[in-house]
């Protein structure tokens, strides 16, 4: 099938929203088919469910849902792909690895443009996906080596020694969420296969179309059959996916309540399972911030993708000295981002991905005003049709930042998942020479969850001193981003296990322990 799209110049001219969609060139709409055993195979029952754009409201593609036979079928190819392709050496699993990330790259605008129409995405969000899924997978492709040496270690009192295997741990489940189809799906499969796994993998229900154009690139690159299977369905067939009796690993980026139902069945069949799931990160200032510097972060930081982030930090939590000036400047700032059609490039904010999480943060953002919060920016839904023709339809909400959010407040302690920031305020003794940053680390670390976090202060030493009290797996300094080669994971309500670097493949790995004597 083509991967090719476009939009005509007239369609890039066009105000009205649906217009500009009508003129789009997409190879992937309303499909019927599964990708099993190295090809693409017509689903026994053909109904399709809906996909829609939640910047317009149209319903304009849609998947079938597999069957438990299909569900058979696709984990039964991978099991019986898995000896062939766990005896290639990783060396030889690294060369596909590099030519999936050329196909990726050679599918970026139709698989950026997918993705925007299924979740909403601003284009200039989805038009890094593909760069960056080919990173990852490039990334792995350099730890070859590593998979390929002998490790012998000797035993401490001589005379004997250890060959450690490392072997592929088998076939792999891999369930992804709504709001990065992509790059959530390759930080597993990328080390998945690299070690040698075979794997099943199960798209979120909103956006199971772009993930296709990853499929495209693994066919493309001539990986062998078997070895990458994607079915779609709704939540229950994840259910049934997780609980296949031909599973040996678990792998989901989602929400805290769905993760512990997986980690639950997983840990009734011991079964390896890792998860990333939700966040509610701070991002602490220090009384010596330079706050026009973290102005120039603060949307990728604390708003990234319409909030709709696990990562990003939510609350911001200011000294008391410059508590007023710190919300006027984030207040500023996201007020600033431009909210419209996620498909135009000079968009910030778009919509909200589904009509379910649009009332899920309308919740949140009626709780913050009923419990005394102080909207210096947005504060509510978009009123209809005042973003432009053809938007009327979509799931927009203003770009909301709170101020005096106390620490009891909903807002401040549930994730939300949506254009919502929360400003609090902590006691740095005046901001003198002699501040103390305990009051902040202790609302930072007053969560259920452990993902990530920001600290912003000029003296990056005592910044780092900070940063090592937060209680999360990830926090940056003066800085947002994640490493490939670092592990990337949650604490607490956060998650299970770690992602990217050299960690995140050994959670594909199943290490055998050969004894020999030397003497």
């Amino acid at each position: 099938m083509s991967t090719t799209a476009g939009v005509s110049a007239d369609a890039h001219a066009a105000t009205d929203a649906k217009a500009r969609r009508a003129a789009l060139e997409l190879p992937y709409t309303h499909v019927d088919d599964f990708f099993i055993n190295g090809a693409y195979v017509p689903a026994a029952d053909p109904e399709g469910s809906p996909v829609t754009d939640p910047a317009t409201g149209e319903v304009w593609g849609s998947v079938p849902a597999a069957t438990g036979g299909e569900l058979d079928t696709a984990v039964g190819s991978a099991r019986a792909a898995l000896s062939g392709w766990g005896a290639l050496s990783a060396a030889e699993r690294a060369r596909y690895l590099v030519r999936i990330a050329e196909e990726i790259e050679a599918r970026a605008e139709p698989l950026a443009l997918t993705n925007t129409r299924e979740n909403g995405s601003p284009i200039s969000e989805t038009r890094g996906a593909a760069a960056n899924a080919a990173g990852i997978f490039r990334y792995f492709a350099t730890l070859a080596d590593w998979l390929d040496h002998d490790d012998v270690r000797p035993f401490p009192a001589g005379g004997a020694e250890s060959v450690v295997d490392k072997d592929p741990v088998g076939v792999c489940a891999l369930i992804a969420p709504w709001n990065f189809p992509i790059n959530l799906v390759v930080i597993k499969l990328a080390p998945a296969l690299l070690a040698g796994c075979t794997v099943v993998i199960k798209p979120a229900s909103p956006t199971p179309l772009s993930l296709r154009f990853v499929i495209d690139a693994v066919q493309a690159a001539g990986v062998p059959a078997g070895v990458v299977n994607l079915l779609t369905g709704p939540g229950r067939f994840g259910d049934a996916l997780v609980r296949h009796p031909g599973v040996d690993k678990v792998a989901f980026t989602g929400s805290t309540p769905v993760g512990r139902k997986i980690a639950a069945a997983c840990g009734e069949l011991l079964r390896p399972v890792t998860l990333e799931l939700g966040g509610k990160s701070s991002a602490i200032v220090l009384p010596d911030a330079d706050l026009d510097a973290m102005s120039s972060v603060l949307v990728r930081s604390c708003m990234r993708n319409t909030g709709q982030t696990c990562y990003i930090s939510t609350r911001i939590i200011a000294p008391a000295s410059r508590y007023e000036e710190v919300v006027r400047m984030v207040g500023e700032t996201i007020a600033a981002g431009r909210q419209g059609d996620p498909l135009d490039e000079a968009t910030v904010f778009g919509p909200v991905a589904t009509r379910s999480q649009y009332e899920t943060v309308m919740e949140y953002v009626d709780s913050a005003h009923a419990e005394g919060a102080r909207a210096v920016a947005g504060g509510a839904a978009v009123p209809g049709g005042s973003l432009g023709a053809g938007l009327e339809d979509g799931v927009f909400i203003q770009p909301t930042v709170f101020a005096d959010v106390t620490a009891d407040m909903r807002i401040s302690r549930e994730e939300i998942f949506g254009p919502v920031i929360s400003v609090l305020r902590y006691d740095d003794a005046g901001g003198s020479g002699d501040w103390s940053a305990d009051e902040a680390v202790e609302l930072a670390n007053n969560t259920e969850f452990g993902l990530g976090g920001i600290v912003f202060g000029a003296d990056e030493e005592r910044a780092l001193e900070v940063a090592r009290r937060v209680d999360s797996g990830s926090v940056g300094i003066n800085f947002f981003g994640s490493n490939h080669s670092a592990p990337f994971g949650g604490r607490h309500d956060s998650g299970m296990g770690v992602e990217y670097g050299l960690e995140g493949l050994s959670a594909y790995l199943s290490y055998k322990s050969i004894h020999r004597r030397t003497r």
